[in-house]
């Protein structure tokens, strides 16, 4: 019996493959791009073009058999030298048998011999020799680890147990162990190592493996370790790097192996050559028609390159064959994510149900695939959560599990937000100092959307430390938006769009976008919005996009066009809620619709979504409701999920201030002792005040920004709106000016000035200022601003009035 005849029957398989920022990485997290990217079912990551991102990375974790992994060549060892003295007559017949190839004759010789000795480790390991070179694969096993257990050192055993880890799945962590005890006793032994780095990848332990392979790979290794890194590489998502090692074992000479060409097509469709990798495949189905795994890594490479019709008729044979559904679900999965197709990853997700049923004691690499592959669907997160939490008690100090159950039990509502940042702070810090698990700690965190902006210096540290995840860039954008850092959040988008994986990426311009619209250039914002709408690269950045082209035409005071934006999101698709939503926030905020309507629509909201689906457009249709104390549980809900929310956090204190204002205020004394820096905190307690009519009190809050940062715009105009509202005009105007020196296009300052224009009795001049301010908008978008038009109009009227005319459309 061959080697090959033992992995033909191992049940081992090929690894599924995700990357966070392709098609193979699956992102948990809701979406936090800017213009509420709301959660889709799959794949919950800000970015999907030619293949999906979010994520980007979760990591792939490996299951190598006959569809996959080196050619494995028989195990010949060499007869250990026995001298005569002391050795009994049967044993040293045994191996003169042996060594003139008699291997029966030696089988007979070593059974006779501990039939007289039992205890004799020369016959034990002679017998497990010729066990293995007669085939007798799992007597020798057996006999191996006898002698192991007797001599924990013995190299030939050793050696052999290493060797053999490879036949079988359930073979492998013993396989590494052997292989250990060998580089305890010669660090230097590369043949060695590399089989144990070879046991690790497949073992989907891929830290473990990769630091084993850079050790290798930076002392003249042989064909066979680049070859073997090549593909745990690949597999564990760094596709550049598996394929700069697949030509480098080319470059040697040497031909791809058919048994790997499912590995080095992933690295080639994952670097942009999807249709050199469907040749591949091809080339080798036509070699080997019935191979399960060539046929599913050939539908995904079809996919990959848009032939989607291509792809699932090559899957279609695999359909109800039993020992096909791993591939078939790992092919399924890959595919509807990346089509954003939730039909197909549906489908997936029961095959690896099925396999997880019907597989006695699955190894950890296939749990780990099918936790990851669960967790991207919200209806599968309770069933990832308890994977993932069997897995971390197998391996508590794998710090990248540890991370995706936390993310999970944040999304399920079992740990508030606080707590999951400081155990996560707890957690990643320090870093650690090996670069593959520095590289699957990126992998487990770029899913957590929206990043919580404390973990900003981790992410930093990491891409400092040369971790390649280009997404991490991307995610670094986003907290640095949040933190109101705007110039070092164009140069996160400028990091990430220089990467091969950013430049096809059209999420970027969502952030781009934001930070206009932060910087008060709303036009600009919306000219970018629309770009992407008529480029329209898929269909959830189109969607976002719509969504903050309606943000921006809000706050253009353009409620009708806002309005209409929604209605064509509603018109594409006609049962989402969460478009409803969004749209119900606008249209009561401009009094389109009732409270009463607006409440039945997040009563609906509440009734239909479970209670962890938190997306931004309930946080702002709750924002703009009166206080409600009904509504205070929900509330903290949502304070748990940001408890920077100023509306949220404000409509909370309002509750409790109807009943004692006084404790309101404590509250929010509070928060802010709690950190002193969080500039939100501050906002709260200057709306609070505007509602309880202390002038005084939010005058204090909105200066104790300014004190902190003395251009920030939102305490600018909030101070400058205290002081007209308490008809202080002339220390209002300061503000307004100032405003307008840091962002000349500022649009609501440039109102307000003129609204005080109008305060000081200086209607001309207010006059003159609203008529500009409409001209500008009309040049930009080709139609007056209807608001502006109406307050022109009124402000003529008052005009004619006091001069004694009367306006001729009152005439009658």
């Amino acid at each position: 019996m061959s080697n090959k005849h033992e992995l033909e029957n191992s049940g081992a398989c090929k690894p599924h493959k995700f990357s966070r920022h392709s098609s193979h990485r699956c992102p948990s997290g809701q979406r936090g791009a800017p213009g509420g990217l709301a959660e889709t079912p799959i794949l919950s990551s800000p970015q999907n073009q030619n293949s999906s991102r979010w994520f980007r990375v979760l990591a792939c974790f490996l299951m190598l058999g006959l569809a996959g992994g080196l050619p494995i060549a028989p195990i010949n060892f060499a007869v250990p030298a026995v001298q005569a003295q002391g050795v009994p007559a049967g044993v040293r017949q045994g191996y003169s048998l042996l060594e003139k190839g008699w291997v029966d004759d030696a089988i007979q010789a070593f059974e006779g011999a501990l039939r007289s000795n039992p205890q004799s480790l020369d016959a034990k390991l002679g017998l497990a020799i010729a066990y293995q070179r007669r085939g007798r694969i799992q007597e020798a096993w057996n006999a191996y680890n006898d002698v192991l257990e007797r001599e924990p050192t013995n190299q030939t055993a050793l050696e052999a147990v290493g060797e053999m880890g490879v036949y079988r799945q359930e073979w492998q962590a013993r396989g590494i162990e052997a292989l250990t005890g060998l580089l305890n006793q010669n660090p230097n032994d590369t043949q060695a190592r590399s089989k144990r780095a070879l046991l690790l990848g497949y073992q989907g332990r891929f830290a473990e493996s990769l630091t084993d392979y850079e050790l290798l790979l930076a002392n003249n290794p042989s064909p066979e370790t680049i070859l073997g890194a090549a593909q745990i590489y690949t597999y564990s998502g760094d596709y550049q790097q598996g394929l700069e090692l697949f030509n480098r074992y080319q470059a040697t000479g040497e031909e791809i192996p058919g048994n790997v060409a499912g590995a080095y097509a992933l690295a080639l469709r994952e670097t942009g050559n999807a249709a050199q990798a469907v040749q591949i495949l091809t080339n080798q189905l036509r070699q080997s028609p019935q191979e399960t795994q060539l046929r599913a890594d050939l539908a995904q490479a079809y996919a990959a390159t848009g032939e989607i019709n291509e792809a699932l008729a090559t899957l279609e044979p695999l359909r109800g064959e039993g020992d096909a559904a791993l591939p078939l679900a790992r092919a399924l999965t890959s595919i509807g994510r990346n089509q954003r197709r939730t039909d197909l990853y549906e489908q997936g997700v029961a095959l690896y149900r099925q396999v997880l049923s019907e597989t006695q004691n699955p190894s950890f690499a296939l749990v780990q695939e099918a936790a990851d592959v669960l967790s991207e669907l919200p209806s599968q997160r309770a069933a990832a959560l308890n994977l993932y939490q069997q897995l971390v008690q197998q391996q508590p100090n794998n710090r990248s599990l540890v991370v995706k159950q936390l993310a999970l039990e944040s999304q399920l509502g079992r740990i508030s937000r606080s707590e999951l940042r400081q155990r996560l702070l707890s957690l990643l810090q320090p870093l650690p100092s090996e670069s593959a698990e520095r590289r699957a700690l990126a992998s487990a965190l770029i899913p957590l959307d929206p990043p919580d902006p404390a973990l900003l210096p981790v992410y930093q540290q990491l891409i400092n430390a040369g971790v390649d995840e280009p997404f991490l860039y991307f995610r670094v954008a986003q907290m640095l938006i949040q933190e109101n850092q705007l110039a070092e959040a164009r140069d996160a988008i400028a990091a990430y769009t220089a990467t091969e994986a950013g430049a096809s990426d059209f999420t970027p311009e969502l952030l781009l976008a934001e930070i206009e619209r932060r910087e008060g250039n709303l036009e600009a914002s919306a000219r970018r919005y629309q770009s992407l709408i008529e480029r329209n690269p898929n269909s959830d950045v189109v969607n976002s996009a719509l969504r903050g082209l309606a943000g921006i035409r809000l706050a253009q005071g353009r409620p009708d066009d806002a309005i209409a934006i929604y209605d064509q999101l509603i018109a594409r698709n006609p049962n989402d809620l969460l478009v409803k939503l969004g749209r119900s926030a606008i249209a009561y905020q401009t009094e389109r619709i009732s409270q009463t309507e607006a409440e039945a629509v997040l009563e609906e909201w509440l009734e239909t979504k479970p209670a962890t689906d938190l997306p931004p457009e309930l946080f702002s249709l709750v924002g703009v409701l009166p206080p409600d104390a009904e509504r205070i549980a929900l509330y903290e809900a949502l304070l748990q999920v940001d408890p920077d929310n100023t509306p949220v956090q404000l409509r909370r204190l309002q509750v409790i201030a109807e009943d004692d204002p006084e404790l309101a205020k404590a509250e929010i004394e509070q928060l802010i002792a709690r950190n002193p820096d969080n500039l939100s905190a501050y906002f709260v307690k200057g709306e609070l005040a505007l509602a309880l009519e202390d002038f005084e009190l939010a005058s204090e809050a909105y200066q104790e920004i300014l004190a902190r940062e003395p251009d920030n715009i939102g305490a600018l105009m909030a101070m400058g709106g205290v002081r007209f509202t308490q008809q202080l005009y002339l220390e209002a105007k300061p503000y307004y000016e100032r405003v307008l020196e840091i962002n000349p296009n500022y649009l609501a300052a440039r109102q307000t000035l003129a609204e005080l224009n109008v305060a000081l009795d200086q209607p001309f001049t207010a006059l003159e200022e609203f008529q500009a301010l409409n001209e500008e908008q009309e040049a930009e978008t080709g139609t007056p601003n209807p608001q502006l038009t109406n307050r022109i109009q009124r402000l003529e009227v008052d005009i004619l009035k006091r001069r004694g005319f009367q306006p001729y459309w009152e005439r009658y």
